[in-house]
């Protein structure tokens, strides 16, 4: 009796002509810088077949919405600024994105290196006052594992907590 009602209960899955999937994914671009990949899933997940998948990446490619070096820069801007993370970080979150090095490189040339120390030595300190354990051994892991959970180099880490720790 219940699996007949999940049945009478689920939606009519939504269907789209590939004119209509590309204005949609047009939108869903100019909202936001994208990857080839987030949008590949997206028109998955709308149920497209594979050549439509191809046709409608290619149309947004042609059409300047979806452009790799655009989006890797962008996101690495964003998130060293925003989420104050580091190269290491934002390089880990481009590959799973399918990122190649070249446009990881490319991207690190939105983060200058004087602001990019600035910011790490600015993160340590605001971390480092908002601790409170006792331990200095555990203090130190604690803002240790902060930052390099964020993305920073792990000799400047170490550096850092040991002078900020001593």
């Amino acid at each position: 009796m219940n699996s007949q009602l999940g049945i009478l209960n689920q939606q009519p899955t939504k269907t789209y002509t590939v004119e209509e999937a590309k204005r949609k994914l047009e939108a869903y671009c100019a909202y936001q810088d994208r990857c080839h990949k987030e949008v590949r899933e997206k028109l998955i997940q709308m149920r497209m077949i594979p050549d439509a998948v191809d046709a409608i990446i290619y149309h947004l490619l042609q059409h300047k919405f979806l452009d790799e070096e655009r989006f890797a820069r962008s996101f690495a801007r964003g998130k060293f600024r925003h989420k104050k993370w580091g190269k290491n970080r934002i390089k880990q979150e481009l590959k799973q994105r399918e990122i190649g090095n070249y446009l990881i490189n490319k991207a690190f040339t939105e983060i200058p290196e004087e602001e990019y120390r600035n910011t790490f030595d600015a993160l340590a300190q605001k971390r480092f006052d908002q601790l409170t354990e006792k331990d200095k051994y555990k203090k130190r892991k604690k803002l240790a594992d902060y930052l390099m959970y964020r993305g920073w180099p792990g000799d400047w880490v170490y550096e850092k907590a040991k002078e900020l720790i001593p």
